[in-house]
């Protein structure tokens, strides 16, 4: 496993790596596994939301409580929040949470891309008007990793496709 991750998950898209730096906790969504083997760690903060993921794969938990310290903007602290109340199984658009919390889409669609904590705060659920829109920054396969945790929570991607 590489040095920057404290765990690391493997799934049918790759792999979600987390790490802590300090009191920050940050998880990676990768494309492939650099690790054929699921990797955990007693570091509190890590193992906990370790074991909230995997319960997450295996269908059995659809709401996170990980505690994380907040980072980023005032601005992006609302906006993942907004995000985080989105239901397992449901999403909504970029302008739905603009609407919601008085803001622009392209700056919620920068919040989303600022994310450190993918999955936990359920990015993904967040689509274009006509479409999937972003993921992962734009990286390589990233719409397909996108695709896979809607279709993972039930949701029909083919009406954005």
């Amino acid at each position: 496993m590489s040095a920057q991750y404290d765990a690391l998950i493997n799934t049918p898209f790759g792999a979600i790596a987390i790490s802590a730096h300090g009191s920050q906790l940050a998880i990676e969504l990768l494309t492939d596994s650099p690790s054929p083997q699921n990797q955990t760690t007693s570091h509190p903060q890590v193992a906990k939301a370790y074991t909230q993921i995997t319960q997450y794969l295996e269908r059995s938990l659809k709401r996170f409580d990980v505690a994380y310290p907040p980072g980023g903007t005032a601005y992006q602290q609302k906006v993942w929040q907004a995000i985080a109340s989105i239901p397992f199984g449901e999403t909504r658009t970029y302008g739905q949470l603009a609407r919601m919390i008085g803001s622009g889409p392209r700056a919620v669609a920068n919040a989303c891309g600022a994310n450190m904590l993918p999955v936990v705060i359920p990015c993904h659920r967040v689509v274009a008007q006509n479409g999937l829109g972003g993921f992962m920054q734009s990286k390589e396969d990233g719409l397909r990793v996108k695709k896979w945790l809607l279709a993972h929570e039930g949701i029909d991607i083919s009406r954005y496709e």
